[in-house]
């Protein structure tokens, strides 16, 4: 995982300010000065846990462990400060995947944006290309959204922003054909990335989930390690429905990252604790704003330390 900068980790802190008081701030009153942890605090803090979205297998195993602690050591004032080590202990846990997946090598790396309609995908994909882009890679868009009919100018929109290129049939074509396609050109061209938007469609409709795999085919026809990425766009305020998303696309597509957007706007953060205990795919990317360049790099240490509200962070 990435280390974020000073400027990075202020607007994660800040895009965590509603999670922030809905789950820390609840934690912080539940106990007054010289209070103890006792068995009804512990149910009070599973409440807290479980309506903040970390999830009911997380917030048993946190609140376990929180009550060993409890009991070796008697009186324990801080259960916020426990509580951050449980959180710190959840990510230092789980299995690593990896850092992400290698750079292709003679071919331009392509990724698949996937997700349910309305939770940020165009916008997403900008902030992508873009980030991308300030690393002084060629970025190619493949507009594989041909059902929408506003989809193509929405991308548009955010590629001119970023400074990429987009590839685009008319309205109704073949998305495969369209994938291909841009593949094909970005080959061409010399792109080092090709990111493919697809229509936003709900996990539970199998006949848009099976184009999604004719779009994977047919990138493999032309390289068969492709593609390299399946990149999976969850909005935050979604809570656990977002994990039910995670766990359908990523049987049937193979989703290798999520993308959380939205985490400015909701106080359901601890989706993100949720996610990644409940499946073997790691959060890549948080949304912290709508701006084009409020994108960050998931950092486990960094996500901890914002949601507990640490002031900064060196240069």
């Amino acid at each position: 995982m990435g280390v974020l900068d000073r400027l990075g980790f202020a607007r994660l802190r800040e895009g965590l300010a509603k999670t922030r008081e809905g789950l820390v701030g609840k934690v912080l009153r539940l106990v007054p000065v010289g209070g103890r942890i006792d068995e009804e605090l512990l149910e009070k803090l599973e409440e807290v846990l479980i309506a903040g979205d970390v999830g009911v297998q997380t917030s048993s195993e946190i609140i376990e462990a929180i009550r060993a602690k409890a009991r070796q050591e008697g009186s324990v004032n801080d259960l916020a400060g426990l509580l951050k080590d449980e959180i710190r202990r959840h990510f230092a846990g789980l299995p690593r995947p990896g850092a992400g997946p290698a750079e292709a090598t003679g071919r331009p790396r392509i990724v698949m944006v996937v997700g349910i309609n309305g939770v940020g995908k165009t916008t997403t994909i900008g902030k992508l290309a873009h980030l991308h882009i300030r690393e002084g890679k060629r970025v190619v868009i493949a507009a594989a959204d041909t059902f929408r009919a506003a989809a193509n100018e929405q991308l548009e929109i955010w590629a001119r922003r970023a400074g990429a290129e987009v590839i685009r049939q008319e309205h109704g074509a073949d998305p495969a054909a369209v994938a291909f396609d841009a593949v094909r050109a970005a080959a061409a061209r010399g792109a080092d990335l090709v990111i493919i938007d697809t229509a936003g469609r709900l996990h539970t409709k199998v006949n848009l989930m099976e184009e999604l795999k004719k779009i994977r085919r047919v990138i493999g026809k032309q390289f068969p390690d492709a593609p390299d990425e399946v990149l999976l766009v969850i909005d935050a305020s979604t809570g656990q429905n977002g994990l039910q998303q995670a766990r359908q696309f990523t049987e049937a597509v193979g989703v290798t990252g999520i993308f959380l957007t939205k985490l400015d706007g909701t106080a359901r953060g601890g989706i993100v604790l949720a996610i990644t205990r409940e499946l073997p795919v790691p959060v890549r990317y948080v949304g912290v704003g709508e701006a084009i360049d409020d994108l960050e790099e998931f950092d486990e240490a960094a996500f901890v330390d914002a949601l507990f509200g640490a002031p900064e962070r060196a240069a």
